[in-house]
């Protein structure tokens, strides 16, 4: 970048010192020297024009690989942020403007940022009963009721096809993919986390009445690094089923759980019904008035992120009450 960002009005920061916490502009860097131009424009008094397509962040910590960031792609009609890496191989540059109300922005290889807005990306569930162990000494648990479970899972799924169910008898893995999409693509966003939230008190109502078991569940979003959209795969043969994802989702999932359990043991917090990540609930659209920073929360350790992560403790109730259900703007 030694012959762009010369005028000094322009602040260029290296790759390690980017600014941290604080907003800042993902943008191609295909529009260098466009945006450069409209800046030096401004600089000589003309009118300023604006320049190519932005994507909203914060970059939270930095090694000497990679940037890890909180992106926002929805700040419109839900507060959704989701962690993401940007590698040094995908940096162009990150450049202010002194003296002028503009946010930094970090120009970024076209590739990595189309990827970013067209990959898939998921949100998982996982529900367990409470008192198997108990259940399996007093010889509770029947061959019956376990495929009476599984049909009853399988009326649920039936009826929710943009949800896969992956089921463990005591245990219930559910997925839902999502996508961003850009304003060149066909596709659109289509993020909607409430409904892992409305499919638990359907699949608690399964549990109660065919095993007499109350059930929790963890839940998080986040990326997914498989480029294939559907939920599932399953061999031509039927024996090898993949999940289409890479295992970090579920190592979260089982950090909120483990976390949850101490926590309960140690008696910060009692129990409930779902153990929520924060970028998860925070992204729910509540309704206004909703104090959804006041409701009890733990702090728990997410794999491979450098940044300080809680999860939210509640129930399916409190959260279906305060849903903001008016339609979005289209």
């Amino acid at each position: 970048m030694s012959r762009h960002f010369t005028h000094p009005q322009f602040e260029h920061f290296e790759f390690e010192a980017v600014p941290r916490d604080r907003d800042v502009y993902l943008i191609d860097e295909r529009w260098i020297p466009q945006w450069e131009n409209a800046y030096l424009d401004l600089f000589k008094g003309e009118e300023f024009r604006n320049v190519g397509y932005i994507s909203y962040a914060a970059v939270r910590s930095a090694t000497a690989d990679a940037l890890e960031l909180s992106w926002y792609p929805n700040v419109f009609d839900r507060f959704h942020e989701v962690t993401v890496v940007l590698p040094r191989e995908a940096f162009a540059a990150c450049v202010d403007v002194y003296d002028y109300d503009e946010k930094p922005h970090i120009f970024v290889k076209g590739e990595w940022l189309t990827t970013l807005h067209l990959r898939p990306y998921s949100a998982f569930a996982l529900i367990d009963a409470i008192g198997v162990k108990r259940a399996l000494t007093a010889g509770q648990l029947s061959g019956h009721k376990l495929i009476t479970l599984r049909d009853r899972i399988d009326e649920i799924a039936d009826a929710t096809p943009s949800v896969a169910f992956l089921s463990f008898a005591d245990s219930l893995l559910l997925k839902a993919n999502w996508f961003v999409g850009q304003y060149d693509s066909e596709i659109s966003y289509s993020y909607e986390p409430e409904t892992l939230i409305r499919l638990f008190p359907m699949v608690a109502a399964v549990y109660r009445e065919v095993l007499g078991m109350p059930i929790y569940a963890t839940i998080t979003q986040g990326m997914n690094e498989y480029e294939d959209t559907s939920l599932i795969h399953q061999s031509s043969g039927g024996a090898h089923v993949s999940l289409n994802s890479l295992g970090l989702p579920f190592a979260q999932l089982l950090a909120i759980d483990e976390a949850a359990r101490n926590a309960i043991r140690s008696g910060h917090h009692d129990r409930y019904e779902l153990y929520v990540d924060d970028l998860f609930f925070h992204s729910l659209r509540f309704k206004y008035g909703f104090d959804k920073h006041a409701q009890p929360s733990a702090s728990y350790i997410a794999p491979l992120s450098a940044t300080p992560r809680k999860y939210y403790c509640t129930t399916a109730s409190t959260i279906l009450d305060n849903l903001d259900l008016t339609p979005p703007p289209s």
